[in-house]
């Protein structure tokens, strides 16, 4: 069974976001504080990271920068979250995530691009 971390601030979007990967037959790993995304990474070895990128006083974008910096993680798909940042500013990053998704998501598209993701790793 593929496994996917979820990080997000919001409580109720990772329960939404766990539900609806978990109904589709991921195993899922809910974070709600970015400070440990390493420590969860280690411990769980993720497929797929699925991170917000407002996460309180985090910015997901350097997350995923670090992520895809990292020799032991550079390898994992990330798609990032937002309710409040364009497409453009996000791809145009150094560390780039292999994929956006705006927010409030489309249950499909948010499907699409895990198994997109997914497959191509």
């Amino acid at each position: 069974m593929q496994r996917i971390l979820a990080v997000d601030d919001n409580k109720d979007i990772l329960e939404v976001l766990q539900l609806i990967l978990e109904d589709s037959g991921y195993e899922v790993e809910t974070l709600a504080d970015g400070h440990f995304l390493f420590d969860r990474i280690e411990k769980h070895h993720p497929d797929l990271i699925i991170l917000d990128i407002m996460l309180g006083n985090l910015d997901g974008r350097e997350l995923c920068r670090s992520v895809k910096a990292k020799k032991e993680t550079n390898n994992i798909p990330v798609i990032l979250l937002s309710a409040s940042h364009a497409i453009t500013d996000t791809y145009q990053q150094n560390g780039n995530p292999n994929d956006f998704i705006a927010k409030p998501f489309d249950i499909n598209v948010l499907l699409d691009s895990v198994e997109r993701q997914l497959a191509a790793a």
